[in-house]
């Protein structure tokens, strides 16, 4: 049975799902946006854990299209994935499959831990400049390729913060 895919405008930092995706940076010591309010509700359990990470190379534990896994800690989630999104430099460095990758990487991680109910933030959409109708088509697309064959994960929150992430996103699922 494939998973449900549900556009919400909420808080993801106080959704009762098994994990919710950080946009983090890097490093994933904290920063803004999302990845500020992540770290700001799991406590400084998070910063610790994240520190615990292997740095890839110094300062990077996770690169961009990557991800990884900790605890949630004070979340209602019992994890977040951390993942890094493509600073946008007009879809010439090869942004959106960067993108695709986030999403790929994060649900292989989600089916590799038995997770069942994920929610994603609109990666890339903040302070890394990402045009919201792109990215939305990308995500759908890459989390829609992602679950004709991995049927594990029951639903797949996209949750938007804004009413123009949440328009485009309603409009990527549509399409």
């Amino acid at each position: 049975m494939r998973p449900e895919l549900q556009i919400v405008r909420d808080d993801i930092t106080t959704l009762h799902v098994d994990a919710i995706v950080n946009a983090a940076n890097e490093t994933l010591l904290g920063g803004g946006g999302v990845d500020g309010a992540i770290h700001r509700a799991a406590g400084p359990q998070l910063l610790a854990a994240c520190q615990l990470l292997p740095q890839i190379r110094p300062n990077i534990r996770c690169p961009t299209g990557e991800a990884r896994l900790t605890d949630g800690f004070r979340l209602p989630a019992k994890f977040v994935i951390h993942t890094v999104g493509p600073v946008w430099h007009g879809g010439s460095r090869n942004e959106s499959e960067m993108l695709a990758s986030c999403y790929r990487k994060s649900l292989s991680l989600a089916m590799e831990n038995r997770i069942r109910t994920i929610a994603f933030p609109a990666i890339s959409c903040g302070v890394y400049g990402y045009p919201p109708r792109a990215a939305a088509h990308v995500a759908v697309q890459a989390t829609r390729e992602f679950v004709t064959t991995n049927d594990a994960i029951e639903k797949i929150f996209f949750v938007c913060f804004g009413e123009e992430i949440e328009r485009a996103y309603r409009e990527g699922l549509r399409n």
